[in-house]
């Protein structure tokens, strides 16, 4: 299985941040009834007002080729192009665990 970790940092002001980021999550926990390969998904709003990274995601997918399967379906270019105008900077790790 693999972890596909992914973080983004989004401009705008704190309101404009927050409805962005609640309108992503929303859209990302739709993703594993409408993408086979999606095992899981679980997606957090940082709460620390203190840090500066706004949205994480971990969705699980059984090989390193179902990463790309997963990104490039349908159903989640619709959720990425939720934070069009918005994504400052975004960080991945995808990694194999048991």
């Amino acid at each position: 299985m693999v972890k596909h970790i992914v973080t983004f940092k989004l401009s705008g002001s704190d309101e404009e941040r927050r409805h962005v980021a609640e309108s992503f999550k929303n859209a990302l926990l739709e993703l594993p009834a409408k993408i086979d390969v999606l095992k899981s998904m679980e997606v957090g709003i940082n709460e620390n007002p203190n840090e500066d990274w706004d949205v994480v995601l971990t969705a699980v997918v059984p090989e390193m080729a179902d990463v790309a399967k997963y990104a490039n379906h349908p159903a989640h270019v619709a959720a990425a192009a939720l934070l069009a105008g918005h994504k400052e900077a975004r960080a991945c790790v995808d990694y194999y665990f048991e």
